[in-house]
């Protein structure tokens, strides 16, 4: 059966009313790629900027090495981890690096890690500190 002109006329401001109500769900429930939320600085003079530099210079003592690990760490007779590569997920830092990850401080051995972290390019020895994971980068050099 046809519809007449009235029935269509009918359903096009519900098949309207439908296409809008669609794509605005849509529009909420499809993540787009928006901007990542890490911002990066050119200088450290934040709070833990002092012992970021003071890990880096222990870590650069070991030659900062690459392998995912605790080390022993002298001054303090207790371990340090690296978490090994950074893959800068954030895209935040450079990207065309390779980067290590380190902790800022030493622990008894296999304990819980903190969120603080350097970051290295060993290739060019620029050092980013990261007081919350990840979120935000300091430069330290």
């Amino acid at each position: 059966m046809i519809p007449s002109d009235t029935e269509a006329q009918l359903r096009l401001p519900r098949l309207t009313r439908f296409l809008l109500v669609l794509t605005t769900v849509f529009a909420f429930t499809v993540p787009t790629s928006a901007p990542a939320s890490a911002a990066v600085y050119p200088t450290c003079t934040i709070a833990r900027c002092d012992d970021a530099r003071t890990a880096r210079a222990g870590w650069a003592a070991l030659g900062f090495p690459t392998s995912r690990g605790w080390y022993y760490w002298s001054p303090t007779g207790l371990y340090n981890f690296t978490g090994g590569r950074h893959y800068n997920r954030e895209r935040q830092l450079p990207v065309a690096a390779t980067y290590y990850e380190y902790d800022l401080y030493s622990r008894d051995r296999g304990a819980r890690r903190d969120a603080l972290r350097i970051v290295v390019n060993r290739a060019t020895g620029a050092t980013w500190f990261t007081p919350d994971h990840y979120r935000n980068f300091y430069r330290l050099n």
